[in-house]
């Protein structure tokens, strides 16, 4: 599976804002946007203007890396997202958030979706009650992702667990915690994703 495998905060610092990316580091001191807010590399202290098109590709990139996505899967989405009913940015950014790495994360599983990518990978979840180890499944209204009775032991997923039981969770997920278990009771709309994202812009930049 192609994925980035680069330093992470490089990419937030590129887009000048937090895309947490490396999960409690993000809301601590040592959040390299905090400490260094520049871009990376030798012109990244110059300031520049960006032009329409610059501020069409920087919002596609910052939505791309937030959910950790690449270029060619991240096109195949607005395709997708272009041909359904509705506003285009706004079925994009609800395709995004149904991937099942995505849905990981959320249910509070994980710190960041690149951790929870790994645990999807490493098969400790379960779709509908089968093993799935694909972090790019889109759930639908009903889909039940569990974490599997015998990945409970190990000692990382336990201590996610524990985490699990004091994070917040999105209305669209009905979350059990004693069951480690989440139900999707709804597709996610627009008001229900907490980053800022200017989607029209990305609509924009791949309508040309």
């Amino acid at each position: 599976m192609a994925r980035y495998t680069g330093p992470s905060c490089k990419l937030c610092r590129r887009e000048g804002k937090k895309l947490y990316l490396k999960g409690d580091r993000c809301t601590s001191g040592k959040c390299a946007v905090e400490r260094r807010p520049q871009a990376p590399g030798q012109h990244g202290a110059a300031t520049k203007k960006l032009r329409e098109y610059g501020m069409q590709l920087r919002e596609k990139q910052t939505a791309r890396r937030y959910y950790g996505v690449l270029e060619g899967q991240f096109k195949k989405y607005f395709e997708m997202a272009d041909e359904m009913p509705g506003v285009t940015g706004e079925n994009l950014l609800t395709i995004l958030e149904t991937r099942l790495d995505n849905v990981v994360y959320r249910m509070g599983m994980a710190s960041s979706r690149k951790e929870a990518r790994q645990l999807v990978l490493h098969a400790h979840f379960q779709l509908n009650g089968k093993k799935v180890n694909i972090p790019s499944i889109l759930v639908k209204t009903g889909d039940v992702i569990s974490v599997k009775e015998d990945s409970r032991s190990n000692a990382k997923v336990k201590e996610l667990i524990e985490d699990m039981q004091s994070k917040m969770t999105p209305k669209w997920l009905e979350v059990n915690k004693d069951a480690v278990s989440a139900k999707v009771v709804a597709l996610p709309k627009r008001e229900d994703i907490d980053f800022e994202f200017e989607e029209q812009l990305i609509v924009e930049l791949y309508s040309k």
